[in-house]
């Protein structure tokens, strides 16, 4: 009866009693009971008092399976616990005591446990590779090819000279002080000075790794907001969660670096011949930015993206929206791009409402008073961005944050069509790959955050705003502004401008790709047109188009592709003596028959000047009508300036495009 009384008092629901009796028999076991908080939980650890530190590090190694730790007595991670051999357990901790444990991005000899000291031991032992085993420190990859411009700005100082002041200074001309010194890129009160918004990157790394410990725990993580997987201790969600699988909540703050600090096109051409299609049909475009990056000097340390031209892949589009469709030449446009020294840089669209059209006016609609970008564009800016990463030494998984810009083309204060750029942050960048933010139906401004479902479990985002008596409060992302989203990138044209590719003059351009309209369309009665207006000591220069690469390296009729790369290398390196050997190779002769084949036939539907008009006599009018009579047009006929598609004279629309004659 005895027996059954004292094992209902262990064993019933844990009271008084019950704590007291467990600390007894501790005691009388000579063993402690340590409480360790983790990110992944509260673990309990049973260690003699008289056992050293290192015995205890071994104990939490074991039981928590980490490495790579450090041990406080403190919340707040202060009072550190160092791994001793000559110090016991019971001089720095009691029975019940709670300690904390970081997980540190390096480890050292101090931080770590000894089975790890043993494991790098002997490891070392084997091979010279620090990567062997998990606590060697953080290290850059060399492994991770970065950008040329990057490596090129990783081997400069980057300091900001300053030249010596006649009021502070008193010092020789070969001295120098704290009053002229160099400045490190990242002064905050330079970069005030200058009006500049955002640290270059490479500003920021520097910055990073400018203390004392020179950047040995430096690493840059992405955010996650998906829940780990494999976790087995509980059923998978939505039937189950813990802390080790959970993502954690996220703040999202204002970014305080940009990988870009300018977008610069090479001259007003390019936007210029991108906006003709507005300017045409009313409807708003898009296109990508091709260019390079290269060293900006007006910014410590920064990046400038200099775009050459703009590619417009297949889309639909209407006054007020824009449809991307499948695009199947884009491997094609890559190819030429690379071949020609060339990268997509970024992407530009139109926002474009017509105010005065006699004054060329627009509309006004973004600003600080009504949004700089939608939401909508944030998500597709995010996922851009995702799909174009920018490569990073310092990065665990080898790349963080992107290069890739966004430019939009709309109207300012003054109704006149300018230019912003912009690119998301790098916690938007994993709120859209973690499919977990969305645009609001209303309010273009406004984002929305995801609420937590049975095939998807979102963390909490968070912003901070100050209220109405100025403190700064945190709400829910339920709705989300999208500024806390953006970066600003200026963009500009230079002084001078600057030609990759034709200057033109007064020649008409080669079509651009994919605009279905008349006198857009690419077509041989195009090419022969373009190319009937240089002479043949001007080849490079009326190759020079990349536009017109892409058209004949894409071309079905005759396959250039493999004949290519000779052409596309004398672009790239402005050769004239190679651009006129691909002219005499048979290939090129090739082209030519067929060009002026098709320019004797029907003309096409296009607007361009065949070459054989030139040529052509008024006298009688004899080729005008014969041109009719082999077009097969007559009066009963009107194409459809829209589509071109030819209908009947009685029609009044379009039987194709439904579009008013």
């Amino acid at each position: 009866m005895a027996a059954m009384e004292l094992e209902a008092l262990f064993y019933r629901k844990r009271n008084i009693v019950y704590a007291f009796v467990r600390h007894r028999f501790f005691l009388m076991c000579k063993q402690s009971l340590v409480r360790v908080q983790s990110p992944e939980g509260i673990k309990r650890i049973e260690i003699s008092p008289k056992a050293n530190l290192k015995d205890l590090f071994e104990s939490v190694q074991k039981a928590l399976k980490v490495d790579g730790f450090g041990l406080f007595k403190e919340r707040n991670l202060t009072k550190e616990i160092y791994s001793h051999t000559s110090q016991e357990v019971g001089s720095v901790l009691k029975h019940g005591d709670m300690i904390y444990l970081k997980q540190m991005a390096g480890t050292s000899s101090r931080r770590t446990s000894t089975t790890a000291i043993d494991n790098f031991t002997s490891a070392k032992a084997i091979t010279n590779s620090a990567t062997t085993t998990n606590s060697s420190d953080f290290k850059p990859s060399a492994a991770v090819k970065e950008d040329e411009v990057d490596i090129l700005l990783a081997k400069e100082d980057g300091l900001i000279k300053r030249e010596r002041d006649s009021k502070l200074c008193r010092h020789a001309a070969n001295g120098c002080c704290v009053h002229c010194s160099p400045l490190e890129p990242y002064n905050e009160n330079y970069l005030k000075e200058q009006k500049i918004k955002h640290l270059s990157f490479n500003s920021y790394i520097r910055k990073q790794t400018s203390g004392i410990d020179r950047g040995k725990y430096m690493v840059f993580e992405d955010i996650n907001c998906r829940i780990k997987p494999g976790c087995r201790e509980h059923p998978p969600w939505p039937k189950g969660i813990c802390s080790k699988c959970q993502p954690s909540a996220i703040t999202l703050n204002r970014q305080i670096y940009r990988h870009v600090d300018n977008v610069m096109f090479e001259n007003t051409t390019i936007v210029e011949r991108f906006l003709n299609y507005w300017r045409t049909t009313g409807h708003q475009r898009m296109g990508f930015l091709y260019g390079t990056y290269e060293v900006n000097t007006d910014v410590p340390l920064g990046i400038r993206a200099k775009v050459a031209a703009i590619y417009e892949p297949p889309q639909e589009s209407s006054r007020d929206s824009i449809r991307l469709l499948n695009d199947e030449n884009a491997d094609d446009v890559e190819e030429v791009a690379k071949a020609l020294g060339l990268k997509k840089v970024g992407w530009i669209f139109t926002d474009l409402i017509t105010d005065d059209p006699a004054a060329g006016t627009v509309k006004h609609i973004r600003g600080i008073e009504t949004h700089f970008l939608t939401a909508q564009e944030c998500i597709m800016a995010g996922e851009l961005q995702n799909r174009h990463p920018n490569p990073c030494k310092y990065a665990s998984n080898g790349v963080f944050g992107s290069k890739f810009v966004t430019v939009c083309v709309t109207g300012d204060n003054t109704k006149q069509v300018h230019m912003e750029g912009y690119a998301v942050s790098a916690q938007c960048m994993a709120l859209v790959r973690d499919n977990c933010l969305l645009p609001t139906k209303d309010a273009p401004e406004l984002g929305y955050v995801r609420e937590s479902t049975d095939k998807q479990y979102v963390p909490d985002v968070y912003y901070k705003e100050k209220d109405q008596y100025g403190n700064e409060v945190q709400r829910l992302a339920r709705p989300l502004p999208v500024e806390y989203l953006l970066v600003d990138v200026p963009a500009s044209t230079p002084l001078q401008p600057q030609f990759t590719f034709s200057k033109y003059d007064k020649r008409q351009p080669f079509p651009v790709e994919n605009r279905y309209l008349d006198g857009h369309l690419q077509d041989f009665n195009a090419l022969s047109a373009y190319l009937s207006q240089w002479d043949d000591e001007d080849f490079l220069e009326a190759i020079s188009d990349f536009h017109l690469l892409v058209y004949l390296y894409k071309m079905d009729m005759l396959p250039m592709r493999q004949h290519m790369m000779p052409l596309l290398e004398a672009v790239r390196n402005k050769n004239p003596n190679m651009a006129y050997a691909f002219k005499k190779e048979e290939v090129w002769k090739l082209l030519e028959s067929l060009i002026q084949a098709s320019s004797s036939g029907s003309g096409g539907t296009t607007s361009y000047p065949s070459a054989s008009s030139t040529n052509r006599t008024g006298a009688g009018g004899g080729s005008s009508s014969n041109a009719m009579e082999s077009s097969g047009i007559d009066g009963n006929t009107w194409t459809c300036n829209h589509c071109t598609f030819i209908n009947r004279s009685e029609l009044s629309s379009c039987e194709i495009c439904s579009l008013p004659r």
